[in-house]
């Protein structure tokens, strides 16, 4: 089965069959979970923090 020949909602089955059959349904459903797609701007939020730092202060805290 190629991916170029099915659409999004059996590609979605057919990953959600390989997940279960590979880790069994506990395993699934954990590395499910894994994956949020969180919330918010990341891009902007992490500008805002950062716009008043140098490399040189992020680095220092990185490394500290």
């Amino acid at each position: 089965m190629g991916t170029d020949t099915i659409g999004p909602v059996e590609l979605r089955k057919a990953g959600i069959k390989a997940l279960y059959d590979a880790l069994g349904p506990t395993g699934m459903a954990e590395f499910l979970r894994m994956f949020d797609r969180g919330y918010g701007n990341y891009t902007k939020e992490r500008e805002k923090i950062l716009e008043k730092k140098s490399v040189e202060e992020i680095y220092r805290e990185i490394k500290g």
